[in-house]
């Protein structure tokens, strides 16, 4: 059994700052990862077209030797409202070795705000929790980035 994790998120900022902040590679090293995690910029490759990549990897600020690398391909994007991408997870026991499939829905907001609506899955159950927190601390990091 799996389950799939649903975030929304208000962002203090337009929607193309937002959609930017995942597909400029610059952007993307200074704020994703929680707390604890960093993503080095000379990792990071993105291509924001329909079959091109996003590739990183987040590495543990306090033991640089646990790594989390991230190699997904995008499967429809439309600029500054909608990113879709999969990542083959077979190599990564946590994940139950299904293809992950993420969404990343840019919407306007009043006020020059920009609501984010994520949708990520397959997760075992027991880390789906985990995922949760992990986007909401990465999330923090996103806001002083934006603000």
């Amino acid at each position: 059994m799996s389950d799939e994790l649903v975030i929304t998120r208000i962002f203090d900022a337009p929607r193309a700052l937002v959609y930017r902040a995942f597909t400029d590679p610059d952007q993307l090293a200074a704020w994703f990862g929680p707390v604890g995690w960093s993503v080095p910029r000379d990792s990071v490759e993105v291509e924001a077209k329909a079959g091109g990549h996003q590739r990183f990897t987040m590495v543990n600020d306090a033991d640089p030797t646990q790594t989390s690398p991230v190699d997904a391909t995008f499967t429809e994007v439309i600029e500054n409202e909608l990113l879709v991408g999969e990542e083959d997870t077979s190599a990564l026991p946590e994940f139950g070795g299904a293809v992950m499939r993420m969404r990343l829905e840019f919407h306007d907001e009043p006020g020059g705000k920009t609501r984010l609506v994520v949708t990520q899955g397959p997760y075992r159950p027991e880390i789906v929790d985990m995922a949760r927190e992990g986007w909401s601390s990465s999330f923090g990091k996103l806001d002083a980035l934006l603000g």
